[in-house]
């Protein structure tokens, strides 16, 4: 294994200090009985605390609105009984000498894997799950302004809870996604438009409203994606004109971190402009808007993550071209997924340069909190 010391680098943004580069990516376990959660949500962030993870991203926990989540057990982040069972999970992780910011999520109009229904009609953009496939009820302006508003007081929750840093999803084919995607989003007022800049109305106002509810010093990350779960392919930025049209204005309005989400971060994010070795998605995003970026993306492992939620293993890769990468300054931090959840010491081992020690990942280990 190459030398891995560029990857325990101290960061510093903001009110927001890590020992190390390594993010564990927010990863959906649905181990949150009636959206709370518990003692063994708290000791499974507790464990990566302690394996050495340089900030952990919770799974995806849900702001306050109707079926907001598209599975049963998915966490609240509202509520009584979530919140403080959440603050058991951050009390652990500081315990543990950890930082850690929950992901705020609203789900939209996508499906579980489970095949569950709420009992709610889902909302979206435009009544959309995907071009062409209704699903659902298009969102009027008061459900918008309602939906701005619960992803405000949920970050300030986490805030008031201890939390170090907060993150909204706005990737994958979810609700804050909806609204960028053309082929979702076919309204006609102020939040559609033919340009990705309009499409990003909502997100840059539920960024806005988040901002001035926890003030200009606690560190905002926004996760964003081209590719969908309803579309691999899909792309919502062409060109890095493009791209800068759809995030500036959302880093203007207050997120301090692009949490740029690939299926390989290795791949080039515009091939045609710089070739085979040119910049990724969170390259791209650093260079056009000055951000921190976090890259996300198969680290650490064989075989893409997608492959893993239809039951294929991998085995651990060698990390020589994501310290390539970090040593060129391309991003910032790096987000890492499956090998966290086969291995809470993965952090600790590849600091140590234990190769031999890290862990096959297969995907029994969703069935379980390990």
């Amino acid at each position: 294994m190459a030398s891995a010391d560029i990857l325990f680098r101290p960061f510093r943004l903001k009110s927001l200090e890590l020992a190390n580069r390594i993010v564990m990516a927010p990863m959906t376990r649905t181990f949150a009985p009636e959206g709370v959660p518990g003692a063994a949500n708290a000791a499974y962030y507790q464990r990566r605390a302690e394996g050495g993870v340089g900030l952990i991203l919770s799974e995806g926990t849900v702001i306050d609105r109707p079926a907001a989540r598209n599975e049963p057990a998915i966490p609240f982040f509202h509520g009584e009984r979530a919140l403080a069972g959440w603050q058991q999970v951050i009390d652990a992780v500081h315990a543990a000498g950890g930082k850690m910011g929950p992901q705020l999520w609203h789900t939209g109009s996508t499906k579980g894997q489970s095949g569950w229904e709420p009992e709610v009609a889902v909302e979206s953009p435009s009544g959309l799950l995907a071009p062409d496939r209704p699903r659902g009820q298009t969102m009027s302006e008061e459900d918008i302004a309602d939906t701005v508003a619960a992803f405000a007081r949920a970050a300030a929750d986490a805030q008031r809870l201890g939390f170090d840093t907060v993150e909204i999803h706005g990737a994958h084919g979810y609700l804050i996604d909806q609204f960028f995607w053309s082929g979702t989003n076919k309204r006609e007022d102020r939040y559609g438009g033919a340009t990705i800049r309009e499409r990003a109305r909502l997100a840059g106002e539920v960024v806005a409203a988040i901002r001035a509810a926890v003030g200009e010093d606690y560190p905002l990350i926004l996760r964003v994606s081209q590719w969908k779960q309803q579309d691999f392919g899909a792309r919502l930025a062409h060109t890095p004109d493009e791209m800068a049209d759809w995030l500036q204005p959302l880093v203007d309005a207050g997120v301090d971190v692009l949490h740029c989400s690939q299926r390989r971060f290795w791949e080039p994010e515009f091939p045609e402009l710089d070739g085979a070795q040119g910049l990724n998605f969170a390259g791209w995003a650093k260079k056009l808007t000055g951000a921190t970026t976090i890259s996300v993306g198969s680290v650490g492992l064989s075989g893409e993550f997608i492959a893993a939620f239809g039951g294929e293993a991998s085995r651990p890769e060698g990390l020589e071209r994501l310290i390539e990468r970090m040593e060129r300054d391309e991003f910032d931090l790096i987000a890492v997924g499956r090998a966290l959840i086969s291995d809470p010491q993965w952090v600790a081992k590849v600091r140590a340069g234990d190769s031999d020690g890290l862990k096959d990942f297969d995907a029994s280990a969703l069935r379980e909190l390990v």
